[in-house]
């Protein structure tokens, strides 16, 4: 399958800060890609990079085919960390400006304009002056303004940021949607539970350097933290038993329920069926690795000093890694 994306050994330096280091990234066409590491780790570098907003010092990159994205720019949609919109001009004059840029001349561009308005809770809108609506809304509008002319890329930078819930909901939907209709997607996240909700392939950056690129399948699959929460029906029921399971490791026990750990391996879903026989449960699952998790293993596993293993964590608490997921 053809690359939508390429890059070869880049590099992007500022003075004597490396913010990308060396960089190979290949993304093919129709994939969903999250781009994801805490704030400062190179993700907005590297896509002004693909989008020759800025230049490597070395390396190259290829975007749709060609050499820049300059000379595709009509297939791309972009949604930068800066957002921005004409403020006096109206909802619906806005995106029509904004499709006839992209050489959209649909003579249904108007009712697809009110589709989507809709579709992302701004129906009625058209008529609205941008500077009326909030800043959540002028999110959504700004969005749309990036598929308004059906892209065959989709890059967004950050763009659940500061939206509520519900909207954070309504994009996702409609990011999935533009995939489904054949776009490739690459989105860039500091939250890595918005990356677990959308992505099939997730790549991990640290210090302009990529920690992981992987399907999130295999992530799941390789980093399996081996755990299964267990709530027993009764609050008061003895879960020292389970410890006396061959292939249990040992039972934590906290407010929020029990973790069983499982011993190197044992069949996850033969041990459940096990420990329901011994004690009746209110909950039982699987236990899933985290992003968030698998990213500060591989980066401290690099790290040798505790101080810097203790500024990658406040770095991470401070980039919000806990938000709620979509």
């Amino acid at each position: 399958m053809n690359a939508a994306i390429e890059l070869r050994k880049v590099t992007k330096t500022f003075g004597r800060t490396i913010a990308v280091d060396n960089f190979d990234l290949v993304i093919p066409q129709g994939g969903i890609y999250g781009f994801i590491g805490p704030n400062g780790a190179g993700k907005t570098t590297t896509i002004r990079l693909i989008m020759s907003i800025l230049f490597p010092d070395s390396g190259d990159v290829s975007v749709l085919g060609c050499p820049s994205a300059l000379e595709a720019k009509n297939r791309i949609g972009y949604l930068p960390e800066e957002r921005g919109v004409y403020r006096k001009m109206r909802v619906g004059d806005f995106l029509n400006y904004i499709a006839s840029l992209k050489g959209v001349s649909d003579s249904d561009l108007n009712k697809r304009i009110s589709v989507l308005l809709k579709s992302v809770g701004l129906g009625g809108t058209e008529r609205k002056k941008c500077e009326e609506l909030s800043k959540g809304m002028l999110q959504k509008v700004q969005i749309l303004a990036a598929i308004i002319h059906r892209p065959d890329l989709l890059i967004l930078d950050e763009p659940f940021s500061g939206l509520d819930p519900v909207s954070t909901r309504l994009l996702r939907d409609l990011i999935l949607e533009e995939n489904r209709r054949g776009a490739t997607i690459l989105f860039s996240t500091h939250v890595m539970p918005q990356a677990e909700e959308i992505c099939e392939h997730v790549i991990m950056v640290h210090q302009g350097r990529k920690v992981l690129d992987e399907k999130l399948s295999t992530i799941r699959s390789q980093y399996d933290p081996r755990i299964i929460e267990f709530n027993p029906l009764d609050p008061n029921a003895d879960v020292s038993v389970l410890t006396n399971l061959t292939g249990v490791d040992r039972v934590d026990r906290d407010d929020s329920g029990c973790k069983v750990l499982l011993a190197e391996g044992v069949n996850p879903a033969e041990m459940m069926h096990r420990i329901i026989d011994s004690i009746t449960p209110a909950r039982l699952e699987l236990s899933r690795p985290r992003l968030e998790d698998i990213f500060i293993r591989l980066v401290s596993a690099k790290t040798d000093s505790v101080e810097d293993r203790q500024k990658l964590r406040a770095n991470l608490a401070q980039s919000s890694f806990g938000e709620a997921s979509l």
